[in-house]
């Protein structure tokens, strides 16, 4: 069943016995492991060793003191996250019965339960064509709730100018002062000059990137001709899917986008998590989970 036709309660306890359960058995109860510098307050500065995360460089100090200079963290108990949520149109595509909104929803609803169970709080930030809603962290299962509640009852935009994924990071830069663990949810199908925000929020934060993308989204499948409409502006185009060369030149297009996209997030910093709507969750999240641990060590 899919998540925009149940209700909070439903997709928590699906999510709780489908997604969570399976994941405290491989994750062994250690979801930290997820993360690298969460719930972390500044510490101390010192010179930057050859083993350290580059992410965590000082660059006004590196300049002032013409020698690279480390931030230290200490750990604080408590994690606060953000889910910054891009819920614009093209968001509302999927060639099958599930859509990229449907595994946003699950997404933000395994990522609030894992966190608010262990006694972290969390909070969101609403885009369609400008940032709709702003949600305060709490804690609690009900803090999960009402945030999947205001997902679910969030109006679905027809048609809206391009995406600008800028006022989203921007508002997230003013609005969330203490060090936060941030998850941005996206196609990432954006008008350009997002990327300066991106760079100056993973600076103070710890972010991480979830792109949301369809495999119709990828290559054309060979069914004759056909009309295409950009879900965001109602443009239509008519092809010829039978025309090999049309086919070539589509995926082509669409390796490079996701080839420019995962080189403009690896400069920032920011790792990224690639969920298909065919993907399984918790087998992206494993993975996710691995990759990570790879670059740890």
């Amino acid at each position: 069943m899919l998540a925009s036709t149940q209700t909070p309660e439903h997709i928590l306890q699906r999510i709780d016995w489908r997604v969570i359960h399976r994941l405290d058995g491989l994750l062994q109860g250690d979801y930290r492991s997820l993360f690298y510098g969460y719930g972390v307050d500044f510490a101390d500065l010192r010179e930057y060793q050859p083993e350290d995360d580059i992410r965590y460089i000082d660059w006004n100090v590196t300049a002032r003191m013409n020698s690279p200079y480390i931030r230290q963290y200490v750990e604080d108990r408590e994690i606060t996250a953000w889910f910054l949520l891009d819920l614009s149109p093209s968001v509302d595509f999927g060639a099958q019965q599930i859509q990229k909104r449907n595994m946003l929803i699950d997404f933000v609803a395994t990522f609030s339960r894992l966190l608010t169970r262990h006694g972290n709080r969390i909070g969101a930030m609403f885009y369609g064509s400008r940032i709709e809603r702003a949600i305060p962290p709490r804690g609690g299962r009900n803090q999960v709730l009402r945030l999947l509640n205001d997902l679910l009852k969030q109006p679905r935009l027809e048609r809206a100018p391009f995406t600008n994924l800028t006022p989203l990071l921007v508002g997230g830069l003013h609005a969330i002062k203490k060090r936060s663990l941030i998850f941005i949810l996206s196609d990432f199908i954006s008008a350009p000059g997002w990327e300066r925000p991106l760079n100056l929020l993973n600076q103070r934060h710890e972010v991480l990137a979830v792109r949301l993308w369809d495999p119709s989204e990828m290559t054309l499948p060979d069914i004759g001709p056909i009309i295409m409409e950009d879900a965001e502006t109602g443009e239509q185009l008519y092809v010829d899917t039978h025309d090999k060369k049309f086919r070539a030149q589509f995926e082509q297009a669409a390796l490079q986008r996701a080839a420019s996209l995962n080189e403009t997030l690896k400069h920032a910093g920011v790792d990224v998590l690639s969920l298909s709507t065919g993907d399984d969750l918790v087998r992206a999240i494993l993975h996710f989970a691995a990759q990570r641990q790879q670059r740890r060590n």
